[in-house]
């Protein structure tokens, strides 16, 4: 097969964009696993997202700021490897796609799991292989049909999160009480920090993880439009996106309810549904969840091939995953990030109901060393340009002090991990991967002419 040397089609508009990254902030671990950060933190959890997101709004800065100057496919491995090193770049590649391979096969895991919600006779395994197999012949077609489907993903969660804000606001201030009343829940059982200082902490390491995504923004700069507005627009607008769908969300169900009674009956967001009379709640949230992890995997797929695009022109994976359709989509890279996630349809044959926490557990780590390589990256770049003595068009904020509170921030991140049960052991094992990740390097071009 003859490699097509051109270069991928920017047919991601700026509504896609901005879709795109609002859909990285919202899935499952808002709509699900904010019950088990509000019992480690209570009303504080308010305090752990803001915390969580203005760490992961410059980090995303310092993303962008390369995207903008060099728009290319890969994003933070090509980075990392003109700027940092050869392994370096290696190493953020490869992690980022291991990392989206294994978030793929959870999301996968979790539509088998919200299927049999409705269809409960219906074989775990059936529904992850009909999602495998529409989002990858989405994938092939075009970018623009991506951008579309992910689109019209997106609205679904975020017009659920405006719903959900709006009934909220609606219960809160319909009360008779006098107005401060209303939110009186943020301090009266047991104050805002019933756990202390150190829950509010231990929370922020699911709140981060649950931020996992939102990085993807960068991934599309090869073929975005207008990559010079588009992607300062739509990583400017992360913070908003945090402030109201997580900060804001929070706030209201800390609000409505006593910390200690939210999700105990029922998902928080059923409960508020439920509360001003829509007795198909929990039909709703079902659907819209089922929505998110199609989403999250639709974006795994997209990511995953123009990651590994990004390291085969780079030299860092075979060139086979270089190849682009005649609609310039890295097809050999689609099927095989594809193929590697149909072992979620067998796994869930063989072992139905056991894997999805077990493969949720190995992302946690992962998604941290991306970020952290990001950060590092950032560093170094923004040393090369001052040496040169450029200045880059959308400059990241506090450059080098938030760089250094991100490295220390995600380093604190890990050792809280170490005091939290059921976690410690993945960070134990960074080192191997790492290591496992060196070996392999060897074996490509930049490492066997070391």
């Amino acid at each position: 097969m003859a490699q097509n040397k051109e270069k991928m089609n920017r047919g991601l508009k700026n509504r896609h964009l901005q879709m795109i990254a609002l859909g990285g902030a919202i899935g499952t671990g808002l709509f699900y696993g904010s019950t088990s950060t509000i019992a480690m933190a209570g009303p504080a959890v308010i305090l752990s997202y803001f915390i969580g997101g203005m760490v992961i709004f410059f980090i995303m800065r310092m993303l962008g700021e390369p995207a903008v100057e060099e728009p290319v496919s890969g994003s933070f491995s090509y980075f990392a490897t003109k700027y940092w090193g050869k392994f370096p770049g290696f190493l953020a590649g490869w992690n980022y796609w291991l990392t989206y391979i294994i978030v793929s096969m959870a999301e996968l895991t979790a539509v088998g799991i919200y299927l049999n919600y409705w269809f409960p006779d219906l074989p775990q395994w059936v529904g992850p292989l009909i999602c495998l197999l529409v989002i990858t012949a989405i994938n092939l077609v075009t970018v623009k049909i991506y951008g579309e489907v992910e689109f019209f993903m997106s609205m679904i969660k975020v017009t659920a999160i405006c719903l959900m804000i709006i009934l909220g606001l609606y219960i809160l201030l319909s009360d008779s009480r006098p107005f401060p009343e209303n939110f009186s829940n943020l301090w009266i059982n047991d104050g805002f920090f019933p756990h202390g200082i150190w829950g509010m902490l231990t929370a922020i390491v699911p709140v981060m993880f649950s931020f996992g995504g939102i990085e993807l923004i960068g991934i599309t700069a090869g073929e975005a439009e207008n990559p010079d507005k588009t992607i300062p627009r739509a990583i400017n607008q992360v913070i908003w996106r945090i402030l109201i769908f997580y900060v804001g969300t929070m706030t209201i169900l800390m609000s409505l309810w006593s910390w200690k009674e939210v999700g105990t009956e029922a998902s928080p967001f059923v409960q508020i549904f439920e509360n001003v009379g829509i007795t198909a709640a929990a039909n709703i949230l079902n659907f819209v969840v089922l929505i998110a992890a199609i989403s999250v995997y639709n974006s795994a797929i997209y990511s995953n091939s123009r990651m590994l695009y990004g390291l085969s022109t780079s030299g860092e994976a075979p060139k086979f995953f270089e190849y682009l359709s005649e609609r310039k989509v890295p097809v050999n890279g689609i099927l095989f990030s594809s193929g590697i996630t149909f072992l979620t349809v067998i796994l869930n044959y063989l072992f139905p109901g056991q894997i999805f926490m077990y493969l949720l557990s190995l992302t946690t780590c992962a998604i941290g060393i991306s970020w952290f390589m990001i950060v590092m990256t950032h560093l170094k770049f923004r040393q090369k340009y001052d040496e040169l003595g450029k200045k880059s068009k959308f400059r990241s904020i506090g450059y080098p002090f938030t760089n250094y509170l991100c490295l220390a921030f995600l380093i604190g991140i890990a050792g809280l991990m170490l005091t939290i049960e059921g976690m410690s052991l993945a960070v134990f094992m960074i080192p191997l991967w790492i290591f496992v990740l060196r070996i392999g390097y060897k074996y490509t071009k930049y490492g066997e002419s070391r």
